[in-house]
């Protein structure tokens, strides 16, 4: 359940931006691409759970160990079914600039690929520039076009919603306690989705929002 706060201007302008990007129809010579990120806990078991028997469910212990934490990258272009994760030690700006370099490298024959994502404070060419230089982080950063949600306004990102597929059908209930078993799960579960192509179906356009939010189009009178 999303809070939405105040819709400002500047909410609005952003939220048309990202909507009219949605809008538009699938171009492989501009791919819309969602981009962001998750942090999570590695758990280890304090005690052994005890195994499912006929007639008795699993039982696992409340108490657990702390392993530290992960950080997974997903994005996904929803029209085209492709999806792209990868499994990170942290969501510093080395491993932001690396995972957006890898993104780029996927649409060689893109015109430029949009890219939507949160405001972030690693979302922004400087990671790029400090990783790779001067050169080849401005030509890796104008690779895309660059649609901000607005602040508050994550729920505008698709990503979000492939955070929530992979959280459902890959990660469940279950402690993970090590990074490479994590990696693991989440490349077989990655593998998975892009086999069936798994798109989303996102139905909220600008008409919707401004029927929703109460206000007129920016140009109508």
């Amino acid at each position: 359940m999303w809070c939405i706060g105040e819709i400002t201007p500047e909410y609005r302008e952003r939220m048309e931006d990202v909507l009219e990007v949605y809008e538009r129809p699938y171009r492989s010579s501009e791919p819309v691409v969602c981009f962001d990120e998750k942090t999570l806990q590695l758990l280890g078991e304090k005690r052994m759970p005890r195994p499912m028997r006929p007639g008795k469910p699993a039982k696992r212990d409340g108490e657990y160990v702390r392993r530290g934490t992960a950080n997974i990258f997903c994005a996904v272009e929803p029209k085209a079914g492709r999806h792209f994760t990868r499994v990170t030690e942290n969501r510093k700006g080395p491993q932001t600039a690396s995972m957006l370099s890898s993104l780029a490298a996927k649409y060689p024959k893109a015109k430029t690929i949009h890219l939507v994502m949160d405001n972030l404070n690693t979302h922004i060419e400087k990671p790029l520039l400090e990783r790779y230089g001067c050169k080849e982080g401005r030509r890796i950063w104008k690779r895309f076009t660059v649609h901000y949600t607005p602040k508050h306004g994550s729920w505008l990102n698709q990503a979000e919603i492939e955070i929530g597929l992979l959280s459902r059908q890959c990660l469940g209930k279950r402690r993970i306690d090590d990074i490479t078993k994590l990696r693991s799960e989440v490349s077989a579960w990655n593998r998975r989705v892009n086999r069936s192509h798994t798109k989303i179906d996102w139905r909220f356009d600008r008409k919707k929002a401004r029927k929703t939010f109460g206000y007129k189009a920016k140009n109508s009178k």
